[in-house]
């Protein structure tokens, strides 16, 4: 397979943050969207931006902006979604999507969920961690792994399939891909999870710390 596309999620609200795009936030001199671009371009054959509102805000980066092509707050999947109509206008057969709040992402995101794909007609991976301390104790259905939803392989050839159960209403990333037998590729979470996302002031002090230590 060859490198896919990349496409980074930047549509959420983050309303734990008082609006605005957290991906524009600060981390040791650098916005969150600016270490994410760093880690995920070598990864990628081209990036793009999923964003909505005025795109002028990101034209220091450089990368076209994609907005969600479904009416109202759909979530990630809406992001997905124009990400495989862009690539399908590209004329690639896969996107691989990351977070813009998640700045330690793997740098080998995209080599180890295309492996994990091998074999399937359409590729569709979603990254996953153990789960650790007091998670690894909570009910989640059997499941011992936390699944990362904004960071996944993703087949253009499903795009309508996935038009569709958005327009029907369907918001909940893993009631898609386990429709259509997704797979998952399992990172290590030590020292930390890789997929940290900055979601409150909290977790932008966090990742200050983090990033001192990176």
């Amino acid at each position: 397979m060859t490198k896919p596309l990349g496409v980074i999620l930047a549509g959420g609200q983050a309303t734990r943050m008082g609006g605005g795009d957290k991906g524009l936030l600060q981390i040791g001199g650098q916005s969150l969207l600016s270490h994410v671009i760093d880690r995920l371009s070598p990864q990628v054959s081209g990036l793009a931006l999923n964003a909505n509102g005025d795109p002028e805000r990101f034209a220091d980066l450089g990368l076209p902006v994609l907005p969600d092509t479904i009416e109202g707050f759909a979530g990630p999947l809406a992001g997905v979604l124009a990400g495989l109509d862009w690539a399908a206008e590209q004329g690639a057969d896969c996107i691989v999507t990351a977070a813009a709040d998640t700045p330690f992402f793997p740098r080998d995101l995209v080599t180890r969920l295309t492996q994990a794909a091998e074999g399937q007609v359409h590729p569709l991976v979603l990254a996953t961690t153990p789960r650790t301390g007091d998670e690894a104790l909570k009910s989640g259905g059997g499941k011992r792994v936390n699944r990362h939803p904004t960071f996944g392989l993703w087949p253009v050839a499903l795009r309508d399939d996935l038009r569709a159960a958005l327009m029907d209403g369907l918001r909940k990333v893993v009631l898609w891909t386990d429709k259509h037998d997704g797979r998952e590729a399992l990172f290590s979470a030590d020292p930390f999870d890789p997929f940290f996302n900055v979601n409150t002031p909290e977790d932008l002090d966090r990742a200050r710390k983090l990033l001192e230590q990176a």
